[in-house]
């Protein structure tokens, strides 16, 4: 259904749209609102944002059409105006097209073209309603969807790829937002979330600046994925960025308690298993990582304090020429049978 406003002063028009258009509006297709000026028009204009054409008249008390044209975009852009007036003159009609109407109709009016006029208009409305909708789904998208993976949406093989599971040498990087919890009782809600968000900007900068994946939020902890030569330096490299970045922030006061944002990382490297992974019967699957490599830099993370970047011995022999590195000593981590020597990248 199209929702039609009619700006005219003429008192009897309102009888007359309702009697020629009486079977478009009994079987919804069109639904007619009335002012008479332009004052009452966007009145109305910010009462039906669902609004999708004006008819308007051009000579009216309080304010004219000319003059409504011209405030409309600032009401409501996707509105389009037909200009339905005596004063057929092409001085008039440039100045009303040139305001921003999107056709013209002479009085008296001829109801068979309005009602053309009228569907053409509405069409076009449609359209850019639709596009509009488009742009906002797709970039609601890309806010979810890495862009690489947007463009592989688009070729054939996509489908027959979600299935596809391999064996990669890569680096898996855990980002917690130390304290972060203890605040959360402490202020609103939206505070709370538009902090974390805040925070969460800041590291997937840096992470994506060297040619991270992000791989999912969980809670205030970010997972990130790094794969190609020097995966294990560039994701050393992120977590120190991060670290400098937030070392710059002033305290949040929170209630009673400062907030000082800092992180704890945990950053291992070797063999992973690369596939969706999920439920199928839910239709819920993420394109993750999966296997001991991957465990064990979450649990790197758990043990590591706040500002440390933790590696397991393992790691710190690859990465001990390019980064400065102090013994963390030995933790117990969940699965593995003997303790796991750790080291602390420093620079």
């Amino acid at each position: 259904m199209a929702k039609i406003l009619v700006v005219d002063d003429e008192a009897d028009l309102e009888l007359l749209v309702k009697q020629k258009f009486r079977r478009k509006i009994r079987e919804n297709i069109y639904e007619f609102i009335f002012a008479q000026n332009g004052e009452e028009a966007l009145e109305k204009v910010k009462d039906h944002p669902d609004l999708d054409i004006i008819l308007s008249d051009i000579n009216m008390p309080v304010m004219d059409g000319l003059t409504l044209l011209s405030r409309l975009p600032e009401a409501n852009p996707m509105i389009k105006a037909v200009v339905v007036s005596a004063y057929g003159d092409m001085q008039n009609i440039r100045t009303a097209m040139n305001r921003g109407a999107f056709d013209f109709v002479c009085k008296p009016v001829d109801f068979e073209d309005l009602d053309l006029t009228m569907e053409k208009t509405i069409l076009h409305v449609k359209q850019l309603q639709e596009t509009i909708k488009a742009i906002k789904e797709n970039n609601i998208l890309k806010m979810y969807v890495d862009e690489n993976v947007l463009n592989f949406m688009t070729h054939k093989e996509f489908e027959g790829s979600l299935m596809k599971n391999e064996l990669v040498d890569a680096t898996v990087m855990f980002i917690d937002v130390c304290g972060f919890t203890a605040i959360t009782e402490q202020v609103p809600a939206n505070t709370v979330v538009n902090l974390l968000n805040g925070l969460f900007d800041k590291i997937v900068k840096e992470i994506i600046a060297q040619g991270g994946h992000v791989d999912k939020f969980m809670g205030d902890a970010v997972m990130a994925v790094y794969r190609g030569n020097y995966h294990l330096d560039r994701a050393i490299d992120t977590a120190l960025a991060v670290k400098a970045e937030l070392s710059k922030m002033q305290e949040i006061n929170a209630g009673e308690k400062v907030f000082r944002p800092d992180i704890a990382v945990g950053i291992n490297s070797g063999e992973m298993v690369s596939g969706n992974i999920g439920s199928a019967s839910l239709k819920r699957l993420d394109y993750t990582v999966i296997g001991d490599a991957v465990n064990v830099a979450q649990r790197l993370q758990t043990v590591a304090k706040a500002g440390q970047i933790i590696i397991s011995e393992q790691v710190y022999h690859k990465a001990k020429e390019s980064f400065k590195c102090q013994s963390n000593g030995e933790f117990v981590l969940k699965n593995k049978a003997k303790p796991v020597s750790t080291y602390e990248v420093l620079e």
